[in-house]
This record gives structure tokens, sequence and C-alpha cells, in this order.
């Protein structure tokens, strides 16, 4: 699905803090047209020539109110967690142009399931036209990049953390938070559980509980700074696993995001 864009609305849906995530209103900039420099990313002929865009199905609104959500910018540092077969890296790669840099962090508990994709994007990156990201691999237990970061980003991987051997979440988000300038945000994006699920699924159906999730990132400092409805979907029935197919591609996902007080 490679998507050709001329001018988008963005819906970046900024809520207030005091209330339960599914439970708050939301205000919408939906007449508020992208930035030039989100609607270059998505239109970059490069994400058509690699053959990303079938790896998430979202429309064209979606993808934009997404990207302007994140507030990635030009002359930003951004660091990506499990970055996969790169289909946000490449966005970020385009957005931070000229001067941004993105890191992309492999957690070495993953790489058996992704030791193909890795090598996949480190030849990747060592193309002219991705020279502004890097592949790092470490520890899922600490996060740390070459230089503090404007914003972390995670998709459909922050219940993974909790399901990797060793890991202990709390210092996970510690370390993401270290790895922030001050000001700097944490966008989590994940598969929604059941509410009052907590962290019982994240295993066997590969979900979490949103409201888990912010309370986990708020116990590392974390401010909650609001939440994105683009990939809500109400006709998920929540309790089965994300890789079932009649569900896979369409979950209802959580779009959060976090602030680090300055």
């Amino acid at each position: 699905m490679h998507i050709s864009i001329l001018t988008l609305s963005i819906g970046a849906l900024v809520l207030p803090l005091a209330l339960p995530v599914h439970a708050q209103s939301m205000q919408s900039m939906a007449n508020t047209a992208a930035p030039a420099y989100i609607t270059a990313a998505i239109n970059d002929p490069a994400r058509k020539a690699d053959s990303v865009d079938k790896a998430v199905r979202m429309d064209a609104k979606q993808l934009a109110d997404i990207l302007a959500f994140t507030g990635v910018k030009p002359g930003d540092t951004v660091v990506e967690l499990v970055p996969g077969s790169g289909y946000w890296t490449r966005l970020f790669s385009q957005m931070v142009k000229p001067k941004g840099t993105v890191y992309t962090i492999w957690p070495e508990e993953m790489l058996k399931y992704s030791s193909k994709s890795l090598q996949e994007w480190k030849t990747l990156a060592a193309t002219a036209h991705y020279a502004d990201v890097h592949a790092l691999e470490q520890s899922a237990q600490t996060v740390t990049a070459p230089a503090k970061a404007d914003v972390v980003f995670t998709a459909d991987n922050y219940h993974d953390y909790h399901n990797m051997k060793g890991v202990d979440i709390a210092k996970f988000n510690k370390s993401v938070f270290d790895a922030l300038k001050p000001g700097g945000v944490f966008i989590v994006i994940d598969h929604a559980a059941p509410a009052g699920s907590g962290t019982s699924d994240t295993d066997t159906l590969h979900r979490i509980d949103p409201a888990a999730a912010k309370k986990e990132l708020e116990s590392a400092g974390f401010v909650f700074a609001g939440s994105s409805s683009a990939l809500h979907n109400p006709k998920d029935p929540l309790n089965v696993p994300v890789f079932d197919k009649s569900i896979r591609g369409h979950t209802d996902q959580f779009v959060l995001r976090f602030r680090k007080p300055s």
C-alpha cells in the first residue's frame, strides 16, 4: 500500500490527564494540514521500492495523524525500539532530515526472532538514502544511545519487553526516561487488551491493557501527555491473539504519549 498524499488533515488527540485512558474526552486538530516534511516522508519513493507498506495496514489519514502526534520534526534525534522491518524508521529518517538522526535499537533478547531483519536493516542503513539511521544492538534491560533523544518510539513491542527473560520493566522504563532530553517524549503504540487485565495477556495474546502501560510509565517519572485514537478499532474483541487471521493487521491499538519533565 503506497500512499500518495498532497494535503492531509491531522488528528493528533491531546487528552486531559485526570481520567482513565479510555474515558477521556478528545480534542481533535482535524483541520490542521500536515507539515510538508510529513507529506514528503510518506510520499518518499524509496518506501515503495522497499515494499514496506504491507507491513502496517492503515490509511493515509491514520498514518499522517500518528506521525504528527509523535512530534518528530527536522533536526530531531529519534530512538526507535525493535524496528522490525523498518516501516516507521524509514518515515522518521526522512522526517528528521537534513540534520537529524535515528537510532534503531535491537534487543539482544529478541535477536533469535529478528536476526534476519537486523541484517537486512544494517544493509539498508548503509545506503546513502538512510545515512541518518544507525542500528544498535544492546540488552533490552537498558536503552542507551550516543545522544539524548527528542523522541523514543516503539510500535507493538512494549508488551514484548514484559516477556523478555531477565527484563525488569521498571528499570527498562527508567532507562527510556534517562535516554530522553528534558521535555522529550516516549510514544507507545500497542495492541489493546481488555480493561482491567493488566499485563496478564502480554505473552498469550501479545496485548496489554493501556491503563497498565500508563501506570508503569508514570511510575518511571513520565507525565502522561495525551493519546490518539487513530488506530482504535471497536470491532476487535480484544480476547484473541493478535496473530489470529480474524484480526491480524486490524487490532485495536492504543497510541500513548508520555513526556519527560523539563
